[in-house]
């Protein structure tokens, strides 16, 4: 009789035990499988190769002659819109432009809109863009960070910086510490050979699938068909974002002797710029325009 109670608290006490070893073990699993870019804004810590809390973001781009860069103004700024970019440290140029000729695609009313003090001008003096963006990515470095740079152009102006990083910071581990990530061919062969070739050799040079294509491994950011785009979004200032870059990107569209882009001629949109940017943040994985908008609606 007296066996009972003592038996019914050793049960007890070994079901409590299990118990908590099940919480223990469902806790360790969710921890490992747990989706970062699925985590509230506050507790992540990267975003793909990006760390949030260290690295700088640099979106260069060209403007010239193509258009589709104005649409791609509007696709990073749809994803630095996400709360999931709420910490990243970003800075964007106009007029990075290569050796190639033809008319530039003005749009400095759209990049104020996306972008507000974090972007500078070298299309206008190139000089002053590139101090400033040499400061801005000289501090990343000192404080431990990497410097993340697309080139939706060309790199004559990442290899300006890089040499300036290089003259100021003669120690810095530039190969390890500046990654540049490029995904087209013609962007390459409008580069300066010898601006490609020093990127090349003193950072880290990622030449991802074109941004164009589908199913190549990078997400396909081109489409000649219509998008209803504005279904995506319920932020006014996305919307008006988008509509600005639409609209400067057909006024300007093969105008002037610039490049026709036969996606937007045709009503479609062409970000595939863009395509480098999710690379950098990990979201390579989408496949296409309708991925991206249903990734990034709001």
């Amino acid at each position: 009789m007296n066996s009972l109670p003592l038996i019914k608290s050793q049960s007890t006490v070994k079901n409590r035990i299990i118990m908590t070893l099940s919480i223990v073990h469902f806790l360790i699993l969710g921890l490992l499988f747990t989706n970062p870019l699925d985590s509230k804004p506050d507790s992540i810590k990267t975003l793909g190769n990006f760390d949030v809390k260290n690295d700088l973001y640099l979106a260069h781009f060209d403007s010239k002659t193509d258009v589709d860069d104005l649409h791609s103004v509007a696709g990073v700024a749809t994803m630095m819109a996400d709360p999931r970019f709420a910490k990243v440290e970003y800075h964007a140029v106009a007029g990075a432009y290569g050796i190639q000729q033809g008319r530039y695609v003005p749009a400095n009313n759209l990049f104020e809109m996306v972008f507000g003090e974090h972007w500078s001008d070298a299309h206008t003096d190139f000089e002053k863009a590139l101090n400033e963006v040499t400061i801005i990515a000289m501090n990343t470095l000192n404080n431990g960070g990497f410097v993340w740079i697309a080139d939706a152009g060309q790199s004559d102006f990442s290899a300006a910086l890089v040499r300036n990083i290089a003259s100021e910071m003669p120690k810095i581990d530039l190969k390890n510490r500046v990654h540049i990530v490029q995904h087209s061919d013609w962007n390459e062969s409008v580069t300066s050979p010898e601006d490609l070739a020093f990127v090349k050799e003193h950072t880290s040079y990622h030449r991802i699938p074109d941004g164009n294509s589908v199913g190549n491994g990078t997400p396909g950011f081109n489409t000649e068909q219509e998008v209803e785009w504005q279904n995506y979004f319920s932020d006014s200032e996305l919307i008006n974002i988008w509509q600005t870059a639409i609209e400067g990107a057909n006024k300007y569209n093969g105008a002037e002797g610039r490049y026709n882009n036969l996606s937007i001629a045709k009503g479609g949109l062409d970000f595939s710029d863009v395509a480098e940017t999710a690379w950098i943040f990990g979201f390579d994985g989408l496949e296409d325009v309708t991925a991206f908008f249903t990734e990034f609606s709001n």
